[in-house]
């Protein structure tokens, strides 16, 4: 490290104080060994542009006379010298100075320094916190917002974000008022400055170096503290975190990002993951906290111990008969891997919810509590933060103990605007009774990663229904959902709906990510109500069809009612994947398993089927095979990336003989499967063209989406998929534009693009 020479710079000073000759060649600024050296070392709040650097410090003396007045002036330079004054009346020879002993040209000296900084300040002898806004001769016990509106009534100097570590680190800290006069040190102020900065007194009295607290708990002290830097916000942090890393000046908030990875590399903490945010900020992202802030409510957070959260686990959720199967080493080891991050979690899935799950983690928010509960949404075989409100999200009573693997970069967001035309819903009885958020008013609606859903709820009193129809955005895949409901007499009608749109948003919100995913027909609760929708991408922007319309009594309305080829729409000129679930195939030949840890059904695979066949159902219920995607994809000058999704097969139960082998279960018996290997179609732009440009083929058609094969060494090259499926899902595309002349009477509502 280099160090102010405390003598040379205050004989320099005074020699220019008189109009004497300088020495250019004196040294000011010396390297030495921190552990070697006693030194002291100033803690103090910048204020740019009075702060003097490692340059001009060096060559104060060779400068002219007016260039070096301008810098003698300066309030960080005047800083400096009562820095060296108080040392020497302290008795130490060396000062370290963190404006004017780093040259912040050298990138490489300038990360060295921030890497040594915790080690500098824990190695000093002293540290002076300069405080300079406080005018008193005595530390304040109370905050004054009307003396220091901008830092929360407290002194600047507690607001930054620097200076949490220094006054950690340091064991010694002497704090002065702007004047220079000594106000009080850290061990006599210790509880004043844990009401201040929510650091536990022993820590101030003791430092990190004996009961350390968990990862999430020091984040939470420097919640509230800012830099200039927004990287400085993660780099103020790591010694206090024990990790080091290089700079990355302009990298944003990912170097926070890279903080909590380099954490994770060293430590078994699973309090990382324990953060919080305002679910305004995000509903859905990466596991990793985007910034300090998210850790706030994590000063009290502790971690337990596995074998006590193991007991809490089998006293209040997992049956004792699967105890055996679980290792608790497993709570411990969690790697980083190209996929994500790897790691054991007991989850419960959200009641009526295959996509978003509640997971326990071995830490407390605070002493004798119980464990600290987060909300997963699965999504292309990873899993990702979703932000609810626990009390509003029951879930199902089934404990899992389960691999899964964290996505830690961040998910795509995007705005999209669509314009709502309700005339049609309005002109036949029907009126717009709620929306939620109430925010959305009118008829325009721009959906983002802070508002991804809008509920709007229809009611006619004459027609004893209500219609909520849900706009949503989840994983930057736009969806939309309706429900329907028939009322029992109009009185019920007038009795408010649980709040109506919030009842039915809190509902769509915990299936979000299934509607994403699958982007499925809009579903019906009641069958005089039938309902249909498409999203297409129409140049840049997106748009919406939905029709919402009753069946005249004489049953359901039939695939017939929809012309699906969509040649008639020139707006329609990109068409999606619509899954309409009404496979024809018996109940009783469907298997349940988890597909990367998300239940789904399975039937037999008819002999010789394989991933991407369509064709159609017989009388007499069986598959009939008219051609295959891939081999199409051939014949057709697309030059297209359909890649089939790979998936992890477990049983959704109990494990069978060995790890070799998964069993799916049915109502009618079970299926042992040998080394299941999961394959889907992909849902990218690619496949979607594809389908557009075979929809003539597709009109009416069932296609094989999912197929489990067993195969013990699948060819990297495509050739699994020549490997007939032993089970497999039937899903029919729907290519959809109203067919108006066979339409029944309708209310519907027509969305298009802003």
């Amino acid at each position: 490290m280099r160090l102010i020479n405390v003598e040379a710079c205050l004989e320099r000073e005074e020699l220019i104080r008189m109009g004497k000759q300088v020495d250019c060649r004196a040294k000011v600024l010396e390297f030495a060994h921190d552990e070697a050296t006693k030194y002291a070392i100033l803690s103090h709040r910048w204020i740019d542009p009075t702060e003097v650097d490692y340059k001009e410090m060096i060559d104060l003396a060779k400068m002219d006379a007016k260039e070096r007045d301008e810098i003698r002036g300066r309030l960080g330079y005047k800083k400096i010298l009562a820095s060296c004054e108080q040392a020497k009346r302290d008795g130490y020879e060396w000062l370290w100075v963190d404006t004017c002993c780093i040259d912040k040209q050298s990138s490489a000296e300038l990360s060295e320094a921030i890497n040594s900084m915790f080690r500098w300040y824990e190695n000093s002898r002293v540290c002076y916190a300069y405080l300079h806004d406080v005018p008193g001769a005595f530390f304040s016990t109370a905050s004054d917002y009307r003396e220091h509106p901008k830092s929360d009534g407290w002194p600047e100097w507690f607001s930054r974000g620097w200076t949490l570590q220094e006054m950690i680190a340091a064991s010694n800290v002497q704090f002065f008022n702007k004047d220079w006069h000594p106000i009080g040190d850290k061990r006599t102020l210790a509880p004043i400055l844990q009401t201040i900065t929510r650091v536990p007194e022993d820590i101030l009295t003791g430092g990190l170096s004996g009961n350390r607290p968990c990862v999430a708990q020091i984040i939470s002290w420097a919640a509230n503290r800012t830099t200039t830097r927004v990287e400085d916000r993660a780099y103020s942090l790591m010694g206090l975190l024990d990790v080091n890393m290089p700079m990355l000046y302009g990298e944003g908030k990912k170097a926070f990002h890279r903080l909590q990875l380099e954490i994770i590399r060293t430590s078994n903490d699973q309090s990382i993951f324990a953060w919080n945010c305002n679910t305004k900020d995000m509903l859905i992202g990466g596991v990793l906290a985007d910034d300090p802030s998210f850790f706030l409510s994590c000063s009290q957070t502790e971690l337990i111990d596995s074998s006590k959260f193991m007991e809490y686990l089998i006293k209040h959720d997992i049956p004792e008969e699967k105890v055996c199967s679980i290792d608790e080493d497993r709570f411990g080891v969690f790697p980083i891997t190209n996929r994500g991050i790897q790691i054991w979690l007991p989850l419960r899935s959200l009641v009526d919810s295959d996509s978003v799950f509640k997971a326990w983690l071995p830490c407390r928010s605070h002493p004798s509590g119980p464990p600290i509960t987060i909300f997963l949404a699965s999504w292309e075989s990873n899993y990702y933060r979703y932000s609810l409100p626990a009390f509003l999200f029951p879930t199902e009573e089934t404990l899992q103990f389960r691999q899964v693997y964290l996505r830690y970069q961040d998910t795509q967001h995007c705005h999209t605007t669509l314009k709502v035309d309700d005339s049609a819903i309005t002109d036949n009885s029907f009126v717009c009774f709620d929306t939620f958020p109430s925010k959305f008013t009118g008829n325009t609606l721009t959906l983002s990663s802070t508002d991804p859903l809008c509920v709007k709820v229809y009611c006619s009193s004459q027609a004893n229904y209500r219609i909520a129809v849900g706009f949503g955005q989840t994983f930057g895949q736009d969806w939309i959902h309706v429900v329907s409901e028939e009322y029992d007499s109009i009185s019920d009608w007038k009795h408010p709906w649980d709040s109506q749109a919030g009842e039915e948003y809190r509902k769509m919100l915990a299936r979000a990510p299934c509607y994403a995913k699958f982007m499925d027909k809009a579903l019906s609760r009641a069958e005089r109500c039938q309902t249909s929708c498409v999203l297409w991408k129409h140049s840049r922007t997106y748009g919406v069809k939905l029709a919402v319309f009753r069946d005249p009594g004489c049953g359901s309305v039939s695939d017939d009612l929809f012309n699906v080829d969509g040649t008639g729409d020139p707006n329609c000129d990109w068409r999606n994947l619509m899954i309409v679930h009404d496979c024809p195939r018996k109940k009783q030949d469907t298997f349940e398993l988890l597909a990367d840890g998300v239940s789904m059904e399975f039937s037999l695979a008819p002999s010789g089927i394989k991933l991407g066949d369509y064709g159609h159902f017989t009388d007499s219920e069986d598959f009939f095979c008219e051609g295959n995607l891939f081999a199409d994809l051939k014949s057709l000058s697309l030059n297209a990336d359909i890649t089939p999704r790979k998936h992890e097969i477990s049983s959704n139960g109990a494990y069978w003989r060995d790890n070799n082998y998964v069993m799916a279960h049915g109502d009618l018996g079970s299926v042992d499967l040998y080394k299941p290997l999961g394959l889907s179609l992909p849902s990218n732009d690619d496949f979607k063209a594809l389908l557009a440009s075979l929809s003539t083929r597709l009109t009416n058609r069932y296609l094989v989406t999912r197929v489990i094969q067993c195969s013990l060494d699948p060819d990297p090259c495509w050739h699994f998929l020549d490997i007939p499926a032993r089970l497999c899902s039937f899903e029919k595309p729907l290519l959809w534009h109203r067919n108006k002349s066979t339409l029944p009477p309708a209310i519907s509502t027509s969305i298009r693009p802003s």
